[in-house]
């Protein structure tokens, strides 16, 4: 047996730190910044009026605009897990919202973003609004995540509720680090600094992590009412509130890209820009915009579905590209895995798909992929292609009101089996149900599928769905 002496012992010891290091080095950073209640027509690239947002605008330039981009549900906590999974909400059997008074919220069998990058060596963080579950075993530390900084649910789920005359009984609202309360009830001076203290705590974990591989999930608390902006942003954008929180965002934007400019890794690291859902349109001016698309969050609509999305890679995703193709917020997780090199777990279905084919800008092609729009546990629609079926069922369209108050008023409206083609028709204005009875057949016996695996109603939760934590 030959013995190594000490120098080459230590020559071999430097070899492998250098290989590991340079494994560590290839895996490319990942940022996810999500918005809350951004519309569709609320930044620039998408086309906003009456403010600025140069920032997005840049990022837009430098990267891919997805302007068929959708999230798995279009209110809070749904559309959360969504990303988080990489599944339909019903799947995991997240329904609806969380609130204060909720003793559940994502089962910890669930496998996160965060947990499937950590398998691979992965410094994980959550900065902003959680929304998944605010009791100790449901918070982002049991959920993947290394640091934690936030809000546990919605800002407005507190004792000053922007809605007069409606009482709650919501508490206080808390800021945690970690599982820990740091700050027991906020103050809405403290929310006007939400955004930039949230950007701060990202640039800060941006150059600790700056040799290794890092995911950073930023969920904003806005602009999800009552708005809230710095001082430095109070008629910054001389349009709105509305566009004064726009603004604030688009600045936070521009502080986390020239954190990744002056580390020297914007070309390791994939962002990514969007919002949780439509823009929240029973508030008025304090709401944002859908632009084209029909209704807003909370419906089965384009408005409420289908939000801006940018993604930038510099040398990785081409640039100053308008994508067509279709995509959504629950093909982040199995993307980001495989770009990683980590594996999914092998013992449940994840919904979502890589999109990696995307980030070259080919011309879109018509797909087969079909996407399914659940409202609570009722299938209400079916996307395939340009084509999209909605089913017969009704949705509450509120009269907006000014001031971040909503109107006194609200209707309850009824919609028919329903069939659109998207790309002549984003607005949803005309049923070509009888015209184009095959495609409706086709749909149809899609969404039978989808109703056999993951059920239709609170009777039928359906064998392929699985359980809420806390239960």
């Amino acid at each position: 047996m030959t013995l190594l002496n000490p120098f080459s012992l230590r020559a071999v010891c430097t070899l492998c730190f250098l290989a590991l290091t340079a494994t560590a080095q290839s895996k490319p950073n990942f940022i996810v910044i999500f918005c809350d209640d951004m519309g569709y027509a609320d930044i620039g690239p998408f086309g906003a009026e009456g403010y600025a947002t140069p920032h997005l605008d840049r990022m837009a330039r430098e990267g891919m605009v997805f302007t068929d981009f959708h999230v798995g549900y279009a209110v809070c906590s749904p559309s959360r897990a969504a990303i988080l999974t990489g599944c339909y909400p019903k799947r995991i059997s997240v329904n609806g919202n969380f609130g204060p008074n909720s003793n559940t919220g994502l089962h910890t069998d669930e496998w996160t973003i965060a947990d499937v990058l950590k398998q691979v060596g992965y410094a994980t963080a959550c900065f902003g609004k959680w929304h998944l579950g605010h009791l100790p075993q449901f918070l982002p530390t049991s959920q993947g995540f290394d640091t934690f900084y936030g809000v546990p649910y919605s800002h407005d789920m507190w004792e000053l509720h922007p809605e007069n005359g409606t009482r709650y009984n919501f508490p206080i609202l808390p800021l945690y680090e970690g599982t820990t309360v740091i700050k027991k009830q906020l103050t809405p001076d403290d929310q006007k600094l939400h955004t930039q203290k949230l950007t701060q705590r990202t640039v800060e974990f941006i150059e600790k992590n700056k040799d290794n591989p890092f995911f950073v999930y930023l969920p904003h608390p806005m602009p999800h009412v009552p708005l809230y902006t710095s001082e430095e942003f109070t008629d910054a954008s001389q349009h709105s509130e509305y566009g004064d929180v726009i603004a604030e965002i688009d600045w936070s934007v521009g502080e986390i890209l020239d954190a990744l400019d002056e580390n020297g890794i914007r070309d390791k690291t994939l962002v990514v820009f969007t919002s949780d859902n439509g823009p929240w349109l029973r508030y008025g001016d304090h709401g944002g915009s859908a632009g084209p698309l029909r209704e807003g969050k909370g419906t089965f609509f384009e408005g409420g579905y289908r939000v801006p999305g940018i993604m930038t890679w510099p040398g990785s995703i081409k640039s100053g590209v308008a994508n067509e193709h279709f995509a959504s917020t629950i093909d982040l997780l199995p993307t980001f895995a495989q770009l990683a090199g980590a594996e999914l777990p092998e013992d449940r279905p994840v919904d979502g798909v890589d999109i990696q084919f995307l980030f070259d800008g080919k011309p879109k092609e018509e797909n087969d992929r079909a996407f399914f729009h659940y409202s609570g546990q009722r299938l209400s629609a079916v996307r395939q292609g340009k084509w999209k079926l909605v089913f017969p069922g009704s949705y509450r369209v509120w009269s907006g009101g000014g001031g971040g108050l909503p109107g006194h008023g609200s209707e309850l409206r009824g919609v028919p089996l329903s069939l659109f083609d998207l790309d002549s028709d984003v607005g949803e204005t005309h049923n070509l149900v009888d015209q184009h009875p095959t495609v409706v057949r086709r749909l149809q016996k899609l969404a039978a599928g989808a109703r056999e695996t993951l059920g239709d109603g609170p009777d039928n939760p359906g064998p392929e769905v699985r359980p809420l934590g806390g239960r």
